[in-house]
């Protein structure tokens, strides 16, 4: 069962998250608008509201998870390099040099 949630991807490139942000606030605005007009030409605020609802969970359900469309810019990552982590031989490290004042 683990195993189907770990092939799931999780992450998303720089210009992914960008453009997720713009659709979201542009989903946000336009519904917003819509919202306003059509809660002033019907009075009822209510229905500003729930369009402004609407049009957050549309812009969630667009731009949380990681569509393939955010993973398109990939990372080149640099490759793994071994850490020296074996001690340095003393005859390898340069003296130090301490300035006189």
């Amino acid at each position: 069962m683990l195993s189907v949630f770990r092939s799931i991807p999780t992450q998303m490139d720089y210009k992914g998250q960008k453009l997720a942000e713009q659709i979201f606030q542009g989903i946000i605005l336009v519904s917003a608008v819509i919202g306003f007009i059509y809660g002033y030409i019907t009075e009822q605020f209510g229905w500003t509201v729930y369009i402004v609802m609407a049009g957050f969970a549309l812009s969630c359900l667009l731009t949380l998870p990681p569509w393939p469309m955010y993973r398109r810019n990939p990372l080149k990552w640099l490759p793994v390099q071994d850490s020296g982590t074996e001690e340095k031989k003393a005859a390898d490290r340069k003296p130090k040099r301490h300035s006189k004042s």
